[in-house]
């Protein structure tokens, strides 16, 4: 695949890429560390992962990362897992997140916006009080390093201070949105006990306010390790008999004191699914963290004191993490809290205008959902801010750049980036001095190895692969919790490709080093950047009793859509009418979470197995994108070949209609 013979859709002028940091970065690291002088781009990223040590020691010089003890070496150990980055370091995240308050004490940090779309701004003097006053109460309540606290909160103001607060302590924390039902949320905060709890009581969205005081009530009664409950009365109701309010805690007029941490410390836990078990609790580093973030937001995003950083995003996905991160640049972030389409489509636009984003960030989906709704952004709102449009969620196809070419502006810089929960980052993306092809990520990142390889572990070139790492990032996992001898995490990415890290999407590299994202390769379902696994619907949907077995298959469409449909195999008698469709429905999203109703359900005479028993979900996702279905599965390891054929006439008749 290559796009070399066609004009781009977007090339930088001269005075953009003489301003952009990663030039400026260049220059510098050539002088100091040896990079190329020359070359562009394409020669710093080389430089990047044949220099791995001598690349990330410029990014923590040319960054000003403070270590309180300095570090042996940059790479004690290189191989994966396990590699050691910065042995013998000690920093703290959240001091350098707070780093811009001393400079500009009363500009916002942060802006947060709700519903009605009035932006409220938080200056980086309250935000380092209110963190420095939750800290102290934090180590009151007895959180010491390495405690768990975990949040049940949209993304308001408080849910980014209770995070900052947890680093500058050297605690752990996590997160889930208050749209998660009870029984998903114990599946990942049972696995880490947390000993405090934030909570809000309920939250608005789509312009309704929804009570979430029982599911709260329910997490305190299964979450026996909890210490105290911190409620936070969004919805304005009292705090509940036993708990702590959060006006309380954060009132006082106190400076944060940073818990010098090692760098491979945990910042947080992560949640991503397989198809089957618990979530994957993913713990990564305060330090791996800081600079990989650095690196991905002063580099690649192009992010500095004066831009204003909006990514609609929820704290149950890992982008509400990169957001948060924008401060570590001295940037204004975004929160938005609502609806990504209320009032109207045009609802994260408006965001954008009143807030004078310079980089603004959402999904694939949501850029076809304006194109099929006709929103006209460049001419109803004004976007002059605006410098960048990134998503990611899913490949953003080539219909998608040419409406945002067409639809915000010619000069738009359009970044379509894909990483992941498991990195927290980026692989590849954003670069603001090369150019943009359509339908193509502009290059790998810095410091990634990132390549596609063909089954026996060739690299391609033009040609669809498995995405590979075949060297260390700082973000990657230092382990998953609950894993004492690393088995999950090394299955999870290491087990086609012993040492090398692959991560399950299909991707081609083009002869100019942009690349393609093809979707999953595996069977994890990821709806609108939030991934689930399989075993959680069927664990929701077959407590029914109408339902014998299901199959749930996430389909990645060449128009930018996701089409997840729920395949159920009904009890006998037991007819799919409205009425078990709405329950079917109602318990998904009550119990796992709303992104994850499904389109359709359809009903199937039966769900195809492997011979040890596994439902067959690869092949079939396989057979739905149109591939014979002698090239989908192998026939001598399916239970019922016939079970089959059911998918491949589906198949048939959707290609049909399209």
């Amino acid at each position: 695949m290559t796009s070399a013979h066609t004009d781009p859709l977007w090339q930088p002028d001269e005075e953009r890429i003489a301003a952009a940091a990663v030039t400026r970065f260049q220059s510098w690291a050539a002088e100091h560390h040896g990079a190329p002088a020359q070359g562009g781009y394409p020669a710093l990223h080389r430089w990047s992962v044949e220099e791995l040590e001598s690349f990330w020691r410029a990014v923590v010089e040319w960054f000003d990362v403070r270590f309180a003890t300095p570090y042996d070496r940059v790479l004690g150990d290189r191989s994966m897992p396990g590699a050691q980055w910065f042995p013998g370091a000690t920093l703290n995240y959240a001091e350098h997140a707070l780093r811009a308050a001393s400079e500009r004490p009363h500009d916002p940090a942060l802006l947060h916006v709700d519903e009605t779309h009035e932006p409220r701004p938080i200056s980086w003097a309250t935000l380092r009080r209110q963190v420095g006053s939750l800290a102290a109460e934090l180590r009151a309540l007895g959180v010491r390093p390495g405690d768990r606290i975990s949040g049940y909160l949209p993304n308001i103001p408080e849910a980014v201070t209770a995070l900052l607060a947890t680093a500058a302590v050297g605690a752990v924390w996590t997160s889930c949105a208050p749209d998660f039902g009870a029984r998903s949320v114990l599946d990942r905060f049972q696995q880490v006990e947390p000993v405090v709890l934030f909570t809000v009581d309920g939250y608005r969205y789509g312009g309704k306010e929804h009570d979430r005081r029982d599911t709260v009530a329910e997490l305190r009664a299964e979450l026996p390790t909890l210490r105290a409950v911190v409620h936070i009365p969004l919805l304005g109701t009292e705090a509940p008999e036993g708990t702590l309010e959060w006006s309380a805690l954060t009132s006082a007029d106190t400076a944060p004191v940073f818990e010098q941490v090692p760098f491979d410390h945990p910042l947080w836990v992560l949640y991503s699914s397989g198809t089957t078990g618990l979530p994957k609790a993913i713990v990564q580093s305060q330090g791996g963290i800081l600079v990989e973030h650095l690196k991905q937001l002063g580099l690649h995003c192009d992010l500095g004191p004066d831009d204003v950083f909006f990514w609609y995003t929820s704290t149950g996905w890992m982008m509400w993490n990169f957001l948060v991160s924008g401060l570590l640049t001295g940037t204004t972030v975004v929160l938005y809290d609502g609806s990504p389409g209320y009032p109207d489509t045009a609802a994260q636009w408006r965001v954008a205008e009143r807030t004078r984003a310079t980089l603004y960030g959402t999904s694939a989906a949501y850029v076809m959902a304006c194109a099929k709704a006709e929103v006209h952004p460049g001419r109803d709102f004004d976007l002059s801010a605006v410098g960048c449009v990134a998503t990611t969620g899913s490949p953003l196809p080539p219909d998608g750049f040419r409406w945002l070419h067409d639809e915000v502006r010619e000069g738009l810089w359009i970044a379509s980036v894909s990483g992941g929960t498991d990195v927290c980052s980026c692989f590849a993306g954003a670069v603001p001095t090369l150019p943009v092809h359509i339908g193509e990520l502009q290059a790998a990142g810095l410091g990634t190895d990132l390549q596609a390889w063909d089954p026996s572990g060739k690299p391609l070139t033009g040609e669809v692969g498995e995405l590979v790492v075949t060297n260390p990032m700082p973000s990657m996992p230092i382990h998953f919790w609950n894993d004492p001898d690393g088995s999950r995490y090394r299955d999870s990415y290491f087990e086609m490709f012993p040492g090398v890290w692959r991560h399950g999407d299909w991707i081609t590299i083009t002869d100019h080093g942009s690349v393609v994202i093809h979707g999953r390769s595996d069977s994890t379902l990821n709806r609108q950047g939030v991934r689930m696994g399989s075993a959680d619907i069927y664990e929701a949907v077959e407590r029914l009793p109408e339902i014998r077995e299901s199959l749930v298959i996430g389909l990645e469409e060449p128009d930018g859509g996701y089409w997840m449909p729920l395949f159920v195999h009904l009890a006998d008698g037991v007819s799919l009418d409205e009425a078990l469709i709405s329950r079917i429905n109602r318990t998904i999203r009550s119990e796992l979470s709303p992104r994850h109703v499904p389109d359709d359900i359809i009903e199937v005479p039966g769900v195809p197995h492997t011979l040890t028993g596994k439902r067959i979900e690869v092949p079939v996702k396989r057979l739905l994108q149109g591939t014979p279905l002698a090239k989908a599965v192998n026939p001598g390891s399916v239970d019922d070949l016939g079970l089959l054929s059911f998918y491949e006439t589906l198949a048939a008749s959707r290609a049909r209609k399209r």
